[in-house]
């Protein structure tokens, strides 16, 4: 091995060990910064309770939601080609490197137009600051993280059986639910998993366009922010440790995810 290589080994090392560092350390003050008693006196009020059942609500139908629209929507832009593709492409990349305060801007201002005001009024769904608006917040999110996904999964399955599949007379419909569907089981699981976690911890969207009213718009993100508002540290803190919980359990699946397809191969 070359001399110099050991001087960009060491600052390769010393730059992860300094970010594992930061990392590890903002892990163990949000985790100190709670007892057990505060965790368990903070799930006993009715808000905080609210906000949990809410936040789960709101996440799974807004996974389920975006997996139906990312899996067909992933694998047409796998094996489809168009002129407008790439514009296509970037933009449903944008909410991905949108700011999320920008994205909730976007959804209020969407819905003051006479199109938004008609969906609302004429077809009855009413999305600004209500729970429907945090499902929809959470979706556009969620979708943008699933299709990204399950773009690479389907890049990577080859299209052979696919072609086999044709000369046997099955549908496109049937293609996509018998062959490429079970072969991707890994990376739907991965993109579901993602999509649920970034569901769960969305805030700046659901903050501008749905609100953070107590007992009705509030999920578990935006209780953190309005304890904080009101001084309760404590309260705050609890409710973080909560949804780290949930983080770790999500790298905990995706892990054995991985580990059990390791397994098979």
């Amino acid at each position: 091995m070359p001399r110099h290589s050991n001087a960009f080994w060491i600052a390769s090392a010393a730059a992860l060990s300094g970010y594992a560092i930061l990392l590890g350390g903002i892990l163990f003050a949000t985790g100190s910064s709670a007892s057990w008693e505060m965790v368990s006196k903070a799930l006993a009020t009715r808000e905080i309770q609210y906000s949990i059942a809410n936040s789960l609500l709101t996440c799974t139908l807004a996974t389920i939601l975006a997996m139906w629209v990312a899996a067909p929507a992933a694998y047409f832009l796998s094996r489809c080609q168009f002129r407008g593709k790439i514009v296509l492409e970037l933009l449903i990349d944008f909410p991905v490197v949108m700011p999320p305060l920008v994205l909730g801007l976007g959804l209020l201002l969407l819905f003051q137009t006479t199109f938004g005001r008609w969906i609302e009024s004429t077809l009855g769904l009413h999305f600004t600051y209500t729970v429907a608006g945090v499902v929809l917040a959470q979706l556009v999110v969620a979708t943008a993280f699933a299709i990204r996904s399950l773009r690479t999964t389907f890049d990577e399955i080859p299209e052979r059986n696919e072609g086999v599949a044709r000369t046997l007379g099955a549908s496109d419909f049937q293609i996509f639910s018998r062959v490429v569907m079970p072969a991707s089981r890994r990376g739907l699981l991965h993109a579901t998993a993602v999509s649920w976690a970034r569901s769960l911890g969305e805030f700046g969207p659901i903050l501008v366009f749905a609100g953070t009213t107590r007992m009705k718009t509030e999920v578990m993100p935006t209780t953190i922010f309005l304890e904080l508002n009101v001084g309760n540290l404590e309260s705050a803190a609890a409710v973080s440790i909560l949804l780290l919980l949930a983080a770790a359990i999500v790298l905990a699946v995706l892990r054995w995810i991985d580990s059990r397809e390791e397994e098979r191969t």
